[in-house]
């Protein structure tokens, strides 16, 4: 019922910055949790931050900490990542999740409290 689209991938130098944006139709994700992942080729799907979005709670992986932001816009039902300080190993594709349930802390950070998934944007980060 709810489909995701990621845009805002491509390629950077490291030390600059890109936005990913997705953007939720179909149905409402307005009181649940919307989640960022990456996967590299050849490693598991990795998290990397999530938003609760009626709390307003703030999730982020330890590796991107200081460097990403998740923001929203509910006018929009859109979901935003800034990354900054981009480095070479943050290379993969990336992902939006939404979750249509209420999630403890350690949930929003496993692929399987997601029920529904962007196609991915890849980003490509060059030394």
């Amino acid at each position: 019922q709810v489909q995701l689209v990621e845009s805002g991938g491509g390629l950077v130098q490291a030390g600059g910055s890109l936005r990913l944006s997705c953007a939720a139709s179909g149905g409402t994700i307005s009181r649940y949790v919307m989640g960022w992942f990456r996967q590299a080729p050849g490693k598991e799907r990795e998290f990397v931050a999530a938003l609760s979005w009626s709390g307003g709670a703030l999730y982020y992986a330890d590796s991107v900490k200081g460097r990403f932001t998740v923001s929203r816009d509910n006018a929009k039902n859109t979901v935003y990542l800034q990354m900054n300080s981009l480095k070479p190993e943050d290379t993969a594709v990336y992902y939006c999740a939404a979750r249509t349930a209420p999630a403890h802390a350690v949930a929003v950070t496993r692929p399987s409290s997601y029920d529904y998934w962007g196609q991915g944007t890849q980003v490509t980060v060059s030394s």
